[in-house]
């Protein structure tokens, strides 16, 4: 079949090149048909153009009038002005038009299953069509992929990726691959496994990190490495997670935390600047863990907007609420939220569903209190004689028409409780406009070394079993665990944590103790890390990095909150790719030749 090569995009033509013979190729985005003239809007990643195609050509106009959406084309035509008063601003092409000359279909396309673009008469900017529902989409994700705002959301991720490499190469970092394929450990998340053909009964793990190949790297030398790494986790899906995502993976050698931040301060400003035209100021605040777990029930705050939480635990002696009283007791908190002038805002019905709200956070509930010049409205008011109104007036600086929230729980519970209410009322109050271009960012410091797991009853890496301790807390590993703190921070924006990393251990005999306080014995450690052990006897020099999600950064350049449109082939939220089927069986005869069936 003959076909015309284009010599041009659908998004770049203007006035200049009126009277010059172009060739467009692309996709039927509308057909419409006016007396006799048929036109067709043609559609790539780049733009849309007007193609007309003339009564006078019979022929070329009765088959263009058979082209129906999403159809592929190529067509051959000489660019004129539209005529006056036709003309589309909103379009970078709707100056001119393309009078078609020759019309090659390149191939067909039956009636899609939704609509890919969406262009009113009246506004043929390149929008998204009411969308299909998701599943349908994922089932055809090669057409979904046409839809101009995900052409946008995969061009941003290039230019981030861009980015990324050219600043950290200009700074002497190289691009090393480490393995896909290499050995399951125990701490952390599910490992994807993979079964071994040539060796019956063994297993590979795909990695969820390439964290201690980086750590090998330092050893050997290669002290400024950073990688764009596939990986995998086998774990339950949230809207801004995957099983398989991409992050940058970086390290450092001869290195404390102030020399991370700066280098990852430097590129969070060149992204934000190259990618969004934002200026981030520097150097980026630090919070303590301590702090922000007071102050807004989460590590990863989003601090576009105030509402944070006040302590109110030692004011529970002075109610008469056995609530309060009993959680004080077993060693919990009482704490709040003051929401400014929002007495007004909220009915009995929506308060009663505020309390669902947190009880579904974990929370036992939630004690609501109006708060009025001379006095508090609340079900709990009885239990609340004057001095414990006046205390907790004074303590919230609350105003009338303000609104107190109380929860009374574990510190975890109502951490978890009132960080997820913040978060959920900020978005109610319109207290942060989601489209504006605002972002806030800090790290987060001081860590805690690890978390007691009370289902197996042991002490857990918090983040994980590679991170240096605080020096002046080496002497409280075996004695103290609880009372360590990481040499640890996280990269916090706008409530996601979008980087997370360490100081790791170069010390062998550091990395053994912290081992130890894992519950490993040393015949465990050798067994599972030995070949990590002996490297850091090889003269490992002290280092450290990061890792960024970059599925996730890319979501937050692109204003999305669903991670799946960033992703150019995602799986759904039952980790299936429905476009292909996966997970799916396997022949009998695979399934034998890996010793996994008889």
């Amino acid at each position: 079949m003959p076909t015309l090569r284009r010599s041009h995009t659908c998004g770049e033509l203007n006035r200049s090149h009126v009277g010059q013979s172009v060739v467009l190729n692309g996709w039927v985005n509308t057909t419409r048909v006016y007396n006799d003239q048929v036109f067709i809007d043609l559609r790539d990643r780049y733009g849309l153009t007007q193609v007309v195609f003339e009564a006078e050509r019979s022929e070329l106009a009765a088959a263009a009038r058979e082209a129906g959406r999403e159809w592929c084309l190529a067509v051959r035509g000489t660019v004129r002005p539209r005529l006056p008063g036709k003309e589309n601003p909103k379009l970078p092409t709707g100056a001119v038009e393309v009078e078609a000359t020759e019309l090659v279909v390149l191939n067909r396309c039956p009636v899609p299953p939704f609509e890919v673009m969406s262009v009113p008469q009246d506004d043929q900017t390149l929008g998204d069509p009411e969308l299909a529902n998701e599943d349908l989409r994922l089932q055809y994700r090669y057409l979904d992929l046409r839809r101009p705002t995900l052409q946008r959301t995969l061009i941003m991720r290039h230019q981030l990726c861009q980015v990324i490499r050219t600043h950290l190469s200009a700074q002497g970092f190289l691009e090393l691959e480490t393995p896909l394929l290499g050995r399951s450990t125990p701490e952390g998340a599910r490992d994807y496994l993979v079964p071994s053909r040539v060796h019956p009964g063994e297993w590979y793990a795909l990695p969820q990190s390439p964290q201690i190949y980086k750590q090998l790297l330092m050893v050997s030398g290669y002290d400024k490495y950073f990688q764009i790494a596939r990986c995998l986790r086998d774990e339950d899906l949230r809207s801004d997670r995957q099983p398989e995502f991409t992050q940058l993976d970086f390290e450092m050698s001869f290195v404390e935390m102030d020399d991370v931040f700066a280098v990852i301060e430097g590129l969070t400003a060149a992204v934000f600047k190259e990618c969004l035209g934002v200026t981030i100021p520097l150097p980026l605040p630090r919070l303590s863990y301590a702090d922000v777990m007071l102050r807004y029930g989460t590590d990863k705050p989003d601090l576009r907007y105030g509402l944070e939480i006040v302590e109110a635990t030692d004011l529970a002696a002075q109610t008469e609420f056995k609530v309060f009283r009993e959680a004080v007791a077993a060693g919990g908190k009482v704490r709040g939220l003051r929401v400014a002038g929002a007495v007004e805002k909220f009915s009995r019905k929506q308060l009663d569903d505020l309390g669902e709200f947190v009880k579904r956070a974990g929370a036992k509930g939630l004690a609501w209190i109006k708060v009025e010049a001379d006095k508090f409205t609340s079900p709990i008011e009885k239990f609340l004689p004057a001095a414990a109104q006046a205390a907790l007036r004074q303590r919230f600086a609350a105003e009338p028409g303000d609104l107190l929230l109380l929860v009374a729980d574990s510190e975890a519970v109502v951490c978890q409780a009132l960080g997820t209410l913040r978060a959920h009322l900020a978005q109610m109050l319109k207290l942060y406009d989601p489209t504006r271009p605002d972002f806030k960012i800090a790290w987060v410091i001081d860590f805690p070394s690890f978390i007691w797991d009370e289902v197996e009853q042991r002490w857990a890496a918090n983040h994980h079993p590679f991170t240096a301790p605080k020096d002046e807390h080496l002497h409280l590993l075996e004695t103290d665990p609880g009372q360590v703190q990481a040499k640890a921070y996280d990269l916090v924006i706008n409530g996601y944590e979008c980087g997370g990393g360490s100081i790791r251990i170069h010390d062998p005999e550091v990395q053994a103790r912290l081992f130890a306080v894992l519950g490993m014995t040393p015949e465990q450690a050798r067994s599972r890390f030995g070949f990590l052990l002996d490297a850091l006897k090889c003269g490992a020099p002290p280092h450290g990095g990061i890792a960024w999600g970059i599925d996730r950064w890319a979501m937050m350049l692109a204003g999305t909150t669903n991670i799946r449109d960033v992703i150019a082939f995602p799986k759904n939220q039952r980790a299936r790719d429905l476009m292909t089927g996966a997970p799916a069986g396997v022949d009998l005869k695979q399934l034998k030749e890996l010793g996994l069936a008889r």
